[in-house]
């Protein structure tokens, strides 16, 4: 009896939350298939990628490229009793949203449900935008009953229709933020079981904080305060802004700022930073393997992650980067989103400035930077909260058990 697992790209060096998920439940026994809608693009994985040892299924990414391969799932597939009900679903969702996407999606679940191993008895997506509505599609053919998890960008950028339909057609719903959670419950009707569980952090992963935090305060040129941000350069990270933020400090203050990750915006920031005169004080790392970027949190004296939400609604949920510094007691500034004031409230556990506020983060950078005492306050309040209410040992537990009784209820 296994579970199919059905990810939008596999692996991915940002869904770190998600590679944790996968190994813990594997350790547990439950025994799962992988499938992604993607194949890998990024230059490296995390060391945690090499100990998972569910197989993977890589979908036809578009269907023009494995056309036999999609005629012969649907031969197959249309042969389920479930075929003509996924058939009516998906041309309901084509007439509202008439994309080569949504085609996309109802081909590779053709797929998905013509090469699904007989052992399967449930599927379950990350991600309630495209990975549910192929598991969805895909579900409904085989007759198997699927669920989700849902993040950030998929809650708050998914149609209400779509997101109303799915939680009414899915036997449980998982999200990892409470402000999430409210958001779906609004729209669940009362028939689905709607959990919310943080991703919380491995503590085997990120263990061993290292040393005290350093008494730099930005006074000495030879020895600047050394700030890291992880995050891929796309708009909802709000680098950007940091970038002025930073303009905006005092010449006497020393600093350096390190950034790790790709991203579709790295070559305008290096052009921004260029035009701020901001050059020669930042380091550009690229996307780096976990083992690498702990070196990283451990040579820092401040983390900093100005999160935003976009016009499209696209925004952070709690991004595990705040917990991973907090493991090595790194003080972390932030912005006053509403899943990240589930980790951090401000003056407690980091300093939270209102998103898009370049002023003012410079404001809190200048005051953490100048101040040691407090990085190291701040990063020792973090520290505990993590190990309190964020251990993902802890959290995951009731994914177990629903997934327990998926494997195990036909």
């Amino acid at each position: 009896m296994s579970v199919a697992v059905v990810l939008k790209g596999y692996p991915r060096l940002s869904e770190t939350f998600i590679a944790q998920e996968i190994y813990t439940l594997e350790r547990e026994g439950i025994e799962l298939q992988l499938v992604s809608l993607r194949h890998p693009t990024d230059p490296h994985t995390h060391p945690i990628h090499s100990k998972i040892q569910s197989p993977v299924n890589y979908l036809p990414e578009y269907l023009y490229q494995e056309p036999l391969r999609v005629w012969h799932s649907w031969r197959i597939a249309r042969q389920f009793a479930g075929y003509h009900r996924a058939r009516q679903i998906w041309l309901a969702d084509l007439r509202r949203d008439p994309s080569v996407n949504r085609i996309r999606r109802f081909g590779q679940s053709l797929v998905l449900a013509a090469e699904l191993s007989e052992k399967t008895k449930h599927l379950y997506a990350h991600f309630l935008h495209t990975p549910a509505s192929v598991t969805r599609y895909a579900a409904t053919i085989r007759h198997l009953p699927w669920s989700f998890s849902a993040h950030a960008k998929d809650i708050w950028t998914t149609p209400k229709w779509e997101k109303t339909e799915k939680l009414a057609d899915c036997t449980w719903a998982i999200t990892c933020t409470e402000n999430g959670y409210q958001h779906l419950a609004a729209l669940a009707n009362e028939c689905v079981h709607l959990h919310r569980l943080y991703h919380g952090l491995d503590g085997d992963l990120f263990s061993d904080p290292g040393p005290v935090a350093s008494d730099r305060d930005g006074s000495d040129p030879d020895f600047p305060v050394r700030i890291l941000s992880v995050g891929r350069a796309v708009p909802k990270k709000g680098f950007d802004v940091l970038l002025r933020a930073l303009a905006q400090l005092p010449g006497e203050i020393h600093w350096q700022w390190r950034h790790v990750g790709g991203g579709e915006q790295l070559h305008s920031l290096k052009t921004i930073a260029g035009e701020f005169g901001l050059a020669e004080r930042i380091q550009w790392l690229g996307p780096l393997p976990s083992e690498q970027i702990l070196y990283w949190y451990r040579d820092s004296d401040l983390f900093v992650l100005p999160s935003r939400i976009t016009s499209s609604g696209d925004r952070d949920g709690l991004p595990n980067v705040l917990m991973e510094a907090a493991s090595q007691r790194l003080a972390s500034i932030s912005c006053a989103l509403p899943g990240i004031q589930e980790f951090i409230e401000t003056e407690h556990q980091g300093l939270l400035v209102p998103a898009d506020d370049a002023t003012l983060l410079s404001g809190a950078i200048r005051r953490a930077v100048t101040h040691p005492a407090l990085r190291r306050q701040l990063g020792l309040a973090a520290l505990r909260r993590l190990r309190q209410d964020f251990d993902h040992a802890s959290n995951i537990k009731p994914l177990l058990v629903l997934l327990s009784a998926a494997s195990k209820s036909r």
